[in-house]
């Protein structure tokens, strides 16, 4: 993956879980990156680790469910590195956990802002540089549940759904402009989320063995993997890291 080498990636959700990770195999390819999560805590961690490997990053507080800050994160960019390539829609959320009757309204529609609203805030903010430039790649972090339905999960399911649809509709209108738009279903993966998962009991995700998820570090080599042009051939869907045909094409297994 030598080409992605001096390329500049923005990373969302990237303090934890699959961004964090990442963005930590970004840095050993030589992309320079942009971290931005919530948590000015969290992303400091992992911006230190990044450093420590001669990685070169910043951070920038932002809630994706807001476009001003989407921008203001990637405006910032912008003016760091001088040059844009990459955006990894990553942010996500599944908690609470809770079948639509016993379900809160509030915390069901934070849910679908991130999840659905935020990926579009990140396509919406680089398109018109990556438009002009006639380059760039959008790895949008789906989910199998984009296309089936889970008890206790409408709101997971539905936004995954929107999402996807996002990246379809993203596809047919950028193509032709050189930007290569591409989803990530990386199967359950071991990350906190899982956590909230298993505690839940709701439905049959919660009852898997924890040795069934693979780690963030192969949901991150896969997204590499999509950065560069062997993902021309996913643009405009979901790229399912669930076959083994397609965890030998990334490299993770012989």
């Amino acid at each position: 993956m030598d080409e992605l080498k001096g390329k500049v990636a923005l990373i969302t959700g990237a303090s934890r879980g699959i961004g964090a990770a990442t963005a930590l195999e970004m840095a050993k390819l030589g992309v320079k990156t942009m971290l931005v999560a919530r948590s000015t805590e969290a992303l400091a961690m992992i911006a230190k680790e990044i450093r420590e490997i001669g990685g070169e990053c910043e951070t920038f507080a932002c809630d994706v469910k807001h476009y001003h800050e989407f921008n203001n994160a990637f405006e910032a960019c912008l003016d760091r590195f001088g040059d844009f390539d990459i955006l990894i829609n990553n942010a996500g959320l599944i908690d609470p956990i809770a079948r639509i009757e016993d379900s809160d309204p509030a915390q069901w529609c934070n849910v679908i802002d991130v999840n659905y609203k935020g990926v579009y805030h990140g396509i919406r903010a680089v398109t018109p540089y990556m438009k002009n430039k006639k380059s760039g790649v959008i790895v949008n972090v789906s989910s199998g549940a984009a296309s089936s339905a889970l008890e206790g999960w409408s709101h997971y399911c539905s936004s995954k759904a929107a999402a996807l649809s996002l990246t379809q509709c993203a596809d047919k209108e950028f193509r032709a402009d050189g930007i290569r738009v591409v989803g990530l279903s990386p199967g359950t993966v071991a990350t906190d989320m899982q956590l909230s998962i298993k505690k839940s009991g709701i439905n049959p995700v919660s009852q898997l063995d924890p040795n069934a998820h693979i780690p963030a570090s192969w949901a991150a080599r896969a997204i590499c993997w999509l950065c560069t042009e062997n993902g021309d051939d996913y643009r405009g869907m979901d790229f399912s890291l669930k076959t083994e045909e397609n965890k030998k094409k990334v490299g993770l297994i012989i």
